[in-house]
Parts: C-alpha cells; sequence; structure tokens
C-alpha cells in the first residue's frame, strides 16, 4: 500500500511539474508574442511615418516650398543627384534655391512618387522608390519628361524619421520636342466630341 501512495504521488508530483512547466513556457511564449506583436506594430508606424515624409518631400519639392523640404533632412543629411551633391539643412535649401529658382511653380510640373519599399531597423531605416517628373504641355496634355529612382538611408532623430542620404537618380531623359506650357498660358479644353 506504501508502493501505491508513493507511486501516486511521485506521480501527481510529476503531473503537477510538467504542469507548471507547460504554463510557465506558455506565459514565456505569450510574452514573447506580444513582445513580437509591439515590435512589428512599431515597424508598421515607422514605415507609414517614413512613407509621410517622402510623400511630403514631393510635395514640398513641387511647391518650391524649400524650408519644408531641406526640413526632412537630418542635420547632417545629404542630398546627391543631377545637380550634384550637398550637406546639411541650410546647404540643401540654399542649393535647391540657386538650382530650382525661387519663384513658385509657373509650369504647374510636379512628381509622382511610388512603388515605396522601406525596410526600418530600430532608428534607422532604407527606402527605395520610383519617382516620374511630369510636364504640362502647351498643346493641351501633359508628358513623363523624366523618370527615375531614390535610393534612401533614414535616421531617426529628435523622434522624427529624417533623410540620412537621397540619391535621386535620373533612368530616362527629357523627351524630344517636349514643350513646358507656362502658368500663364491658356489652358486647353476638353473636346466635347
Amino acid at each position: 500500500m506504501t508502493t501505491n501512495v508513493t507511486r501516486r504521488l511521485v506521480a501527481g508530483a510529476a503531473l503537477l511539474f510538467a504542469m507548471s512547466s507547460l504554463a510557465t513556457f506558455a506565459l514565456a511564449q505569450g510574452a514573447k508574442s506580444r513582445e513580437s506583436a509591439d515590435a512589428r506594430l512599431q515597424r508598421l508606424a515607422d514605415k507609414e511615418e517614413i512613407t509621410a515624409v517622402l510623400l511630403e518631400y514631393g510635395r514640398a519639392l513641387d511647391d518650391r516650398d524649400f524650408a519644408a523640404y531641406s526640413g526632412l533632412f537630418a542635420a547632417d543629411g545629404e542630398w546627391v543627384g543631377g545637380f550634384g551633391s550637398v550637406k546639411g539643412p541650410a546647404n540643401i535649401k540654399a542649393f535647391m534655391e540657386k538650382n530650382m529658382g525661387t519663384a513658385g511653380n509657373t509650369s504647374n510640373n510636379y512628381h509622382l512618387m511610388s512603388n515605396f519599399v522601406i525596410k526600418v531597423s530600430g532608428d534607422t531605416a532604407t527606402a527605395w522608390s520610383r519617382w516620374a517628373f511630369v510636364q504640362p504641355q502647351q498643346s493641351g496634355g501633359a508628358v513623363i519628361a523624366q523618370a527615375g529612382r531614390y535610393d534612401d538611408t533614414f535616421v531617426k532623430e529628435n523622434g522624427a524619421w529624417k533623410f540620412k542620404k537621397r540619391v535621386a537618380s535620373n533612368d530616362t531623359g527629357r523627351p524630344t520636342g517636349a514643350q513646358v506650357r507656362p502658368l500663364s498660358a491658356p489652358q486647353s479644353e476638353p473636346s466635347s466630341k
């Protein structure tokens, strides 16, 4: 009888140990899953913020708002493209004003931004995207005058995502015969035919 009681006590203790281990494992997995969910949620939030920076870049460039434009770059941020390269927000602002002027966008041209591929790693990230430069034509309509890609490195600076380095590459040239329509030129009405 003592042997049966001992066996039952040992079996009960083993069962209790197994259940305790299983519960501990389940709690650890739950915490791990929760941690992973939090990390995934943060990565998604970071990607959304970076997407907003990419789109704001296009808006500020098209509006010739070089103060807002240069504010998207980190303190040591760098822009590299067809005009050359420059570092630092104040230098980027002056550089863009020199190369694009300080007047408004009198031609009503604009950029299309697309194909965002963003990879976040803590407080740094990389992005790859496409751009197309659209120009209205004197004869009506518009053409894609140039197109290319951006290769970006981002850094979180004071809690905000900024360009650490933006490399703008042009994959096409300006089409032959493209004639930009100035803002003051009458816009043709669509045909009713």
